[in-house]
């Protein structure tokens, strides 16, 4: 730490002011630079050091040059045009992965970077760990717990010349002249426009994942929360707790206040199962604790045309139902028709209002894999 002297302040202050006097009354030089020097000139030193600290003042005014310097639009994205070309002779056999899923990031991880280039395309740069995605949820665990970055599953993506990582959608593939189509993610405000480029490859990797299937029923994707990423985790979290937050609020009728604590689940598979599990614990140990007024509002409904991890052995099933229902979640077998803000409409007509609905009735091919004009599974993978 310096510590400076008052009758060192009062000195400097009145040297300052009079280069500030001088510094008036000389005509200033033609500065192209706030670093140019003028040695044979102390007075313009002087200048110089006044139009220096206008450059980093906090005030309105502003240099000429500032002034009339048009201000950047991101939206104004310039041209591009650059491709990843095909590699050359001597260059090492290129391999392109699409997704950053379980079956990408297993085969990046354990492919040799001393023989192969590994190019991979994805539009999130990490791999979720979805078995304990639905505990983040509740706050049992972190988001950054159950991901992982992809660079650090395969680190020559980020080390090696040919490796690379690009946050970007795959819009086509190219089969014949061995190319992806490949179109850059930038959602979101003030951000540049998406442009498209090309990637060849000598192997290609499809592991692009699924998504989630929806039967065509009216209002999920407007109104319902799926369960496969980290976001997804996220904005379910936030609602949760907004509403647990808004049912205490003064004038929030009995009605509303049982429709904003009532947690939907659709989907009695193992994503259903473990969130109303993991959400039901929450409000025995927490919601109880750290929201008294409201605890006797939450519930949890289960609702499944069939049986809960139909997929599973009977005795998984019989014991699933016991903790489920020994932890309060209510399972209702139905078939849901409809999907409205407030609302689910079930095939027998019965209306089962929600504040929270989260939609896990399964997964289906990729829009994507159902384009491409290759062999497929008779699920359409």
């Amino acid at each position: 730490m310096l510590l400076f002297h008052p009758p060192s302040i009062m000195a400097w202050f009145r040297t300052l002011t009079r280069m500030s006097a001088t510094a008036k009354s000389w005509p200033p030089p033609l500065l192209p630079s706030p670093l140019r020097t003028v040695p044979t000139a102390p007075v313009a030193s002087a200048s110089l050091l006044l139009t220096s600290l206008r450059n980093f003042s906090t005030g309105t005014a502003a240099s000429p040059a500032v002034e009339d310097r048009p201000p950047p639009h991101l939206s104004q994205s310039p041209t591009h045009c650059g491709d990843l070309g095909p590699t050359e002779g001597g260059e090492k056999p290129r391999v392109v992965v699409l997704g950053s899923g379980w079956a990408g990031c297993r085969l990046m991880k354990g492919i040799d970077t001393s023989i192969y280039d590994v190019v991979c395309v994805s539009p999130r740069n990490h791999m979720v760990f979805t078995p304990l995605l639905a505990s983040t949820c509740v706050g049992t665990l972190e988001f950054r717990s159950v991901a992982e970055p992809v660079g650090r599953i395969q680190p020559a993506i980020s080390r090696e010349p040919g490796s690379y990582f690009f946050l970007s959608n795959c819009k086509g593939i190219d089969a014949k002249n061995h190319r992806v189509i490949c179109e850059t993610v930038t959602d979101g405000p003030n951000t540049p426009d998406p442009w498209k480029f090309n990637i060849s490859y000598d192997k290609l990797v499809i592991a692009l994942g699924a998504e989630a299937l929806t039967f065509g029923i009216h209002g999920v994707k407007e109104h319902a929360i799926f369960l496969r990423e980290v976001h997804h985790a996220q904005e379910i979290r936030r609602r949760l707790l907004l509403n647990l937050m808004l049912s205490d609020v003064p004038g929030t009728t009995e009605q509303e206040k049982s429709r904003l604590l009532h947690c939907v689940v659709v989907g009695g598979g193992p994503t259903g199962v473990e969130f109303s599990g993991e959400l039901s614990d929450f409000i025995m140990r927490d919601v109880r604790q750290r929201h008294a007024h409201v605890k006797d509002y939450i519930r949890v409904t289960l609702i499944e045309a069939n049986e809960i991890l139909s997929s599973f052995d009977d005795r998984l099933r019989r014991y699933a139902t016991r903790q489920l229902t020994k932890s309060g979640v209510h399972l209702v077998r139905g078939i849901v028709k409809d999907v409205e803000p407030d609302k689910i409409v079930l095939d027998n007509g019965t209306e089962v209002p929600y504040g929270l609905l989260v939609w896990s009735t399964g997964v289906g091919p990729s829009s994507l894999v159902k384009s491409l004009d290759l062999p497929k599974a008779p699920g359409g993978r």
